[in-house]
């Protein structure tokens, strides 16, 4: 299979697609867009490929990805069940950053300090990125992994986060659906923080 061109500020998104993570899902993708970078979730590639393999392929178009381990927990309802497509995802973009690791670069987010090595005893010496389930630390976290890339302050983020966050519900009704992780939803949701964005650097 040919190898798809990478784009330099696409970013992988690796998270729980649930209510609960909504507010952490909207940090992330506002403070990207304000590092100048672009957000990408496996919901936005249309078309009928198994879902693995479209996984696969943005993996690869991405120069990053985040991958938050922070809700790999047991279902509530039963049979209890631990969530295990953001660590087979994370394994996807480990595997593929070590045959090109100058088109791929992984990073891994947790809300709890040491889970992570417990859980996951291989990843021992990589730093997990700990944003304490709050907006506000993973928009500082957000300018820790991409520092060199002269950012804004995290006070600007929140300010630009508050702004998009008041704007959630109408991105939802235009787009006709309750559904936050749709692909019309993240669209808009991309839009309207790039707009902002935008606004700042002016």
């Amino acid at each position: 299979m040919r190898i798809p061109p990478v784009n330099p500020k696409a970013v992988f998104l690796n998270i729980p697609y649930d209510e609960e993570f909504r507010e952490l899902y909207v940090a992330y993708v506002v403070g990207l867009s304000q590092i100048g970078l672009e957000p990408h979730i496996t919901t936005e590639i249309p078309g009928g490929q198994r879902r693995l393999d479209r996984i696969l392929r943005l993996v690869q178009t991405c120069r990053y990805s985040i991958h938050d381990l922070s809700r790999v927990e047991l279902s509530p309802t039963p049979p209890a069940t631990p969530r295990f497509n953001m660590p087979l995802e994370l394994g996807l973009s480990i595997a593929w950053a070590a045959v090109h690791p100058e088109r791929h670069t992984w990073f891994l987010w947790e809300t709890v300090p040491h889970r992570a090595s417990k859980s996951i005893s291989d990843l021992n010496g990589t730093d997990p990125y700990i944003h304490d389930g709050k907006v506000g630390g993973v928009l500082s976290e957000l300018l820790n992994a991409f520092v060199d890339r002269g950012c804004p302050t995290v006070l600007q983020m929140m300010e630009a986060y508050r702004l998009v966050e008041s704007n959630f519900q109408s991105i939802l009704e235009n787009a006709g659906t309750t559904n936050f992780f749709s692909a019309s939803v993240f669209k808009a949701l991309c839009f309207v923080s790039l707009d902002f964005a935008i606004r700042r650097s002016n």
